[in-house]
């Protein structure tokens, strides 16, 4: 069995903190460390190395969750960084991406309830993959003029499982496809994307094109 994954959970709504503390605690390879209320809390007792991941609520009473992320990147590289938000917070989110040490991840707290999608976007930011709230992705499409927008509909599909954190298997299953045809779609995606090289992490890479040449609808 391996190494459980330290997380620190950062959340100002005290209800809500309980509630996903209870599901953290519920998951086996999952160590909650840390939970506290707000940026300065955050500040004192998350000291480089003590964490793997960090939950945190883009709003908090007394500072900013986006500010805290990156802040407690700078302070410890390895750490990934889980951004929870009950609003779009994809600008904000896209924006730390660009000096981001370790991919970030987002969820939506409607979707952190769904313990199979938490358990996944925690996951990954250890990993130093990233998972895009499931709720926001399918509610993309491309803008026109992009090179999101030149993907055929089986690719297209195929990117937004990859953007949710799926694996080739699963998005094979989910489709009803080979798994080699998956790997054909990818390689195309990363070709229309410009994704040639193989010294990158293309599926993140792929996964930020995604959101940055996508608009969200609104929910009905």
């Amino acid at each position: 069995m391996g190494t459980a994954v330290r997380v620190s959970l950062v959340e100002d709504e005290l209800m809500l903190r309980r509630m996903l503390e209870q599901l953290l605690h519920s998951r086996p390879g999952v160590a909650l460390v840390h939970s506290v209320g707000g940026f300065q809390e955050a500040r004192l007792v998350m000291t480089p190395g003590s964490t793997d991941v960090a939950i945190v609520d883009v709003q908090l009473g007394d500072g900013d969750g986006v500010a805290l992320g990156a802040r407690l990147q700078r302070a410890d590289p390895d750490v990934g960084v889980l951004l929870l938000s009950c609003h779009d917070a994809m600008p904000a989110f896209l924006l730390a991406q660009e000096t981001a040490t370790k991919p970030w991840s987002y969820l939506s707290k409607r979707s952190s309830f769904a313990i199979t999608t938490l358990t996944r976007a925690i996951a990954a930011a250890a990993a130093g993959e990233q998972v895009v709230d499931p709720y926001l992705v399918e509610r993309s499409s491309a803008r026109s003029d992009t090179q999101v927008s030149r993907l055929s509909p089986a690719q297209f599909r195929v990117l937004a499982l990859v953007s949710q954190g799926r694996t080739n298997d699963w998005i094979a299953g989910e489709l009803g496809i080979a798994v080699r045809s998956v790997e054909n779609h990818l390689l195309a995606v990363y070709r229309i994307l410009g994704l040639d090289s193989d010294g990158h992490n293309r599926r993140v890479l792929a996964t930020l094109a995604f959101l940055q040449q996508t608009s969200r609808y609104p929910a009905t």
